[in-house]
């Protein structure tokens, strides 16, 4: 009887052992480690390309896809191309120019994109609040690696008069949209 009393209490001390319960929550398997051995294009396509993102659900989206900057600090501005991640790859595949002075390739086609931005600036998650704008007519500019975008640079906003575009203005992440009337 003792016999049995001593294998079943190793059997205890054992079990948790074996199944991978002992050990700590930090250190069990999570999304966030697997997202790791995501390719860069891969984190690209779910950082920045969801063509059902709408201002809406900047919250929501940034904190389903894991969208932090580093030290778990909410990222202070975020962008969605509102579009299939085809038309996006296509940009490095023909469908973009190459600018060699800053290694960048823009889009020839406009895109609709999401800007997130961060309202309660300094926060860390789960405290990432944000405020998405809706901006169109955009010139996607992006790294390239291998014919597929790896890296969201910014945008342009056109100005178009009689199907001509008559102007480009560079808009990087943080710049403010502005209505300008000629």
């Amino acid at each position: 009887m003792e016999t049995m009393r001593i294998m079943f209490t190793c059997l205890l001390l054992v079990l948790p052992f074996v199944t991978g319960l002992s050990k700590p929550a930090n250190l069990q398997p999570n999304r966030i480690e697997k997202r790791l051995n995501e390719t860069n294009y891969e984190k690209f396509r779910r950082q920045h390309v969801d063509a059902k993102m709408s201002v809406k659900k900047c919250d929501t989206e940034m904190k389903k896809k894991k969208i932090y900057a580093d030290r778990n600090k909410c990222k202070d501005v975020n962008t969605f191309i509102l579009s299939d991640y085809k038309q996006v790859k296509a940009i490095c595949n023909g469908q973009g120019r190459y600018d060699q002075t800053n290694g960048t390739t823009k889009s020839v086609a406009k895109f609709r994109i999401v800007r997130c931005d961060l309202k309660n600036n300094a926060a860390r998650k789960p405290k990432c609040q944000y405020k998405g704008t809706l901006l169109t007519n955009r010139i996607v500019v992006v790294k390239c690696e291998g014919k597929l975008p790896v890296h969201y640079c910014g945008d342009e906003m056109t100005f178009e008069s009689n199907n001509a575009t008559i102007g480009k203005i560079p808009m990087r992440s943080t710049s403010v949209p502005t209505n300008i009337h000629f």
